[in-house]
């Protein structure tokens, strides 16, 4: 079967399989038509370094940021490799880098600040966590301390796990005690709540930009404490 072979190809690039999660989700009528019919994703996250996440309680450090960056550079690859091998086997993809760069999120998608496929709605597709009250993807697994990373395809996978489509936060409220820019309202979020009701993802922005320049002296968008004191990461 086709998503027995995806899933062997996609396995063997996970190594240490024990700093990875995956999941296969079905996205039909949830991303935009000019993805054609690649509408199944291959969610893939990696988990981050606890040390240098604990690091950041109080703020950003440049350890964090390089090692951010180091982990999307790590998964960029992997979806390139992925995506080669899986092309090698007759399975079409597309692949979606980790995240964007501080230009396109100053200019391409400073009216929404949203891009044109969430790797978090993938890996909820996919059943592997929810989104928190910090707008941060939960995964089962790792809490919030992990960056994802999705790959498209047109060949029908199925899918392991139960989409989840509500918030396991519950009562907490430590992220939204703890962040700076006062994003954070409390909501919990469902399939049915949009971003901006629970989360001012303006606030965040410009508060990370105060951030990098305060604690990194440089211009980017970076914070992380809501990672750091996530209680699902601990």
């Amino acid at each position: 079967m086709k998503t027995d072979l995806v899933r062997r190809v996609t396995k063997k690039h996970l190594i240490p399989a024990d700093e990875f999660i995956y999941g296969f989700a079905d996205l039909t009528h949830l991303i935009d038509s000019s993805f054609g019919e690649f509408h199944f994703g291959i969610s893939i996250g990696k988990k981050l370094d606890s040390h240098v996440v604990n690091g950041i309680m109080g703020g950003p450090t440049l350890e964090y940021y390089r090692h951010y960056r180091q982990i999307n550079e790590e998964l960029a690859r992997l979806t390139e490799n992925i995506s080669k091998d899986l092309k090698e086997n007759g399975i079409d993809t597309i692949r979606l880098d980790p995240t964007v760069t501080t230009y396109e999120l100053d200019s391409v998608y400073t009216d929404n600040l949203t891009v044109p496929v969430s790797h978090k709605m993938v890996a909820t597709r996919a059943g592997l966590g929810w989104i928190g009250k910090s707008d941060l993807f939960i995964s089962k697994a790792f809490g919030p301390r992990l960056r994802l990373v999705s790959i498209l395809t047109n060949t029908p996978l199925e899918c392991d796990n139960e989409p989840i489509e509500k918030s396991s936060c519950g009562s907490c409220i430590i992220c939204m005690d703890r962040c700076p820019a006062e994003a954070i309202n409390g909501k919990l979020w469902d399939v049915t709540v949009k971003r901006d009701e629970f989360f001012d993802a303006f606030k965040c922005r410009e508060k990370c930009r105060e951030y990098g320049e305060r604690y990194l002296k440089m211009n980017v968008r970076v914070c992380g404490i809501c990672v750091a004191v996530c209680p699902f990461g601990w």
